[in-house]
C-alpha cells in the first residue's frame, strides 16, 4: 500500500520531518537494514584480522593497500553517476502514473452523447463504459503483478463481471502474436458507431468528441505498455550498480583505521596518523547515504510489483469501476432542481469564513507584483513621447546633473529629455506639466538656450 505522508507535512514546524524518521513501512531502513548489516560485518571482518591476526610485517603491506584503495576510491565518480541516474528513474516514475488510465472524462461524454432512458439506452452507455474498464484491466494485468495475481486468467476477468462469456470467446478467436489490450477499444467505436445509425448518439459532433476521448484513452493504455515494455538501458543501470558497490568494496578495506605512513628520511621521525576509533563513522553514513540512494532508484523503477510505495492498481480498478458506472447510469438525467443562489442578488460576493479562517480576510488581495512600485515623482517622466527618432534626427549630446560631476560639463549623458525629440506624439495631456515649477531655481538665459536650439533643430532640413 503506498504510504502517504502528507499531513503530516502540511504546516512547516519544529521537526516536522524528524517524525517521519521513526516510520518503518516504506522507510529506507526497511530497504536496506540488510545490505547495511553486511557491510558492518565485512568491516569488522576486516578489522579485527588486521588487528589480531596480522604480523607486523603483514600490517605494514595492508596498511600500504588500504591507503591505495582509499585513494582510488576518490577516483569514482559516485555523485554524479548515481544523481543522473536517480533523477531519470524518478521521472519515469512520475511519467508511468501519468499514464494510467482513468475513464473520469470518457465517462462524462458517454453520459453527455448516448441518449435514452430506456432499458436499450442504459445498455449502451454501460456497455461502452464497461469495455474501457475491460482495456485498462488487460494492460494492467500486462504490467503490474499484483492485478495479474488478482486477475491470472481470463476466467476471473470475465467471473469479474469485466467481460461476457461470448466477449470472452469473441476475445480469444482473434489470433495475434501481440498483446490485445486493444481489443474492447475496437469493440467500444464499433458500437459508437451503431448507436450513431440508431439515433442514440444525434450528431456527428458528438460520435467525433466520443470518439477522440476514446483515443486519448487508449493512447494511456498503449503508453502503459510500452513503459513495461522498454526499460532504462540495461547498461546504464549496470553502471551505476557497479560504481556503488565498487566504491564500497575499496572502502572496506581503504577506510580501516591502520598505522600511520613512515616518515621519510629527511622528516622528524614522529608521524601522526588518523585517530583510531574502531568504528568507522562517516564511511557507515556514506553508505547509508549512497546506498540508500540506490535502493531509492530500484524500488521506483518498476512501481507496478509489491512493495510499499507502489501503485494501488487493485484499487484503482475498483475506483474506475464504480464510479464510471455511477456517472453512466444512476447519475444519467438524474439531476437535482435548479435553484437561485445565495448570492443572486448581492453585487459583491463574499462567502463566509469560520473563525479558525477569518483572519485571511484582513490580507489584503494580490494585485501584481509591480502595482505597489514607487513610480518617478518627476511629471516629466510620464510625458508620452517618440519611441526612436527619425533616421536624419541627430540628438544633440545631453547630460543630468549626477552623471555630469563625474564625466565633466561637456561629457554627453545616456538621458534624454523631452526637447530632444523635437516633438512629442500629440499634443501633452497635461500642458502645465511644461511649465518650470515655481518652486525650482529659474535660470532665464538656460531656458532662451534651450528653445534657440529647439528652433534650430526644428528649422534644419533632413538629409537626403
Amino acid at each position: 500500500m503506498t504510504v502517504s505522508y502528507t499531513l503530516k507535512v502540511a504546516e512547516a514546524r519544529f521537526g516536522a520531518f524528524s517524525g517521519l524518521l521513526l516510520r518503518w513501512r516504506g522507510s529506507i531502513y526497511k530497504l536496506l537494514y540488510k545490505e547495511f548489516l553486511l557491510f558492518i560485518a565485512l568491516y569488522a571482518l576486516l578489522s579485527i584480522t588486521y588487528r589480531l591476526l596480522l604480523t607486523q610485517e603483514q600490517r605494514h603491506v595492508y596498511a600500504q593497500v588500504a591507503r591505495y584503495c582509499n585513494r582510488s576510491a576518490d577516483l569514482i565518480p559516485l555523485s554524479f553517476v548515481l544523481g543522473f541516474y536517480v533523477t531519470l528513474v524518478v521521472n519515469r516514475w512520475w511519467a508511468q502514473y501519468t499514464s494510467i488510465p482513468l475513464p473520469d472524462q470518457l465517462m462524462c461524454v458517454i453520459s453527455a452523447s448516448v441518449h435514452g432512458v430506456d432499458q436499450h439506452g442504459r445498455l449502451l452507455r454501460r456497455t461502452l463504459i464497461r469495455y474501457a474498464n475491460l482495456a485498462s484491466v488487460l494492460v494492467l494485468r500486462s504490467v503490474s503483478t499484483r492485478v495479474l495475481k488478482r486477475f491470472p486468467t481470463m476466467e476471473h476477468v470475465v467471473d469479474a463481471g469485466f467481460m461476457s462469456q461470448e466477449e470472452r470467446k469473441k476475445f480469444e478467436s482473434l489470433k495475434s502474436d501481440f498483446n490485445k489490450y486493444w481489443v474492447p477499444c475496437v469493440w467500444f467505436t464499433n458500437l459508437a458507431a451503431q448507436a450513431r445509425r440508431d439515433g442514440r448518439i444525434r450528431d456527428d459532433i458528438a460520435l467525433c468528441l466520443l470518439l477522440e476521448e476514446l483515443n486519448k484513452y487508449r493512447a494511456k493504455c498503449s503508453m502503459l505498455f510500452h513503459y513495461d515494455w522498454i526499460s532504462i538501458p540495461l547498461v546504464y543501470t549496470q553502471v551505476v550498480t557497479i560504481a556503488v558497490y565498487s566504491f564500497f568494496a575499496l572502502s572496506l578495506v581503504g577506510r580501516q583505521f591502520v598505522e600511520p605512513q613512515a616518515a621519510e628520511p629527511q622528516e622528524p621521525a614522529t608521524v601522526l596518523g588518523d585517530l583510531d576509533m574502531y568504528v568507522p563513522l562517516t564511511t557507515l553514513l556514506q553508505f547509508f547515504f549512497y546506498a540508500g540512494w540506490l535502493k531509492v532508484a530500484e524500488q521506483i523503477i518498476n512501481p507496478f510489483g509489491e512493495d510499499d510505495d507502489d501503485f494501488e492498481t487493485n484499487q484503482l480498478i475498483d475506483r474506475n469501476l464504480q464510479v464510471s458506472l455511477l456517472s453512466v447510469d444512476d447519475m444519467y438525467q438524474n439531476l437535482p432542481p435548479a435553484e437561485k443562489d445565495p448570492y443572486w442578488d448581492e453585487a459583491s460576493v463574499q462567502p463566509p469564513y469560520t473563525v479558525a479562517t477569518a483572519a485571511e480576510t484582513l490580507r489584503p488581495s494580490f494585485l501584481g507584483s509591480t502595482f505597489n512600485l514607487r513610480m518617478s515623482d518627476d511629471p516629466e517622466q510620464s510625458l508620452q513621447v517618440e519611441a526612436s527618432p527619425g533616421p536624419s534626427r541627430q540628438l544633440p549630446a545631453t547630460q543630468t546633473p549626477l552623471l555630469g560631476r563625474f564625466l565633466g560639463a561637456g561629457a554627453p549623458s545616456p538621458a534624454i529629455s523631452l526637447r530632444n525629440f523635437g516633438r512629442a506624439r500629440g499634443p501633452p495631456r497635461t500642458p502645465h506639466l511644461l511649465r518650470f515649477r515655481a518652486e525650482e531655481s529659474y535660470d532665464p538665459e538656460a531656458a532662451d538656450r534651450i528653445e534657440e536650439e529647439a528652433a534650430g533643430s526644428g528649422d534644419e532640413a533632413p538629409e537626403p
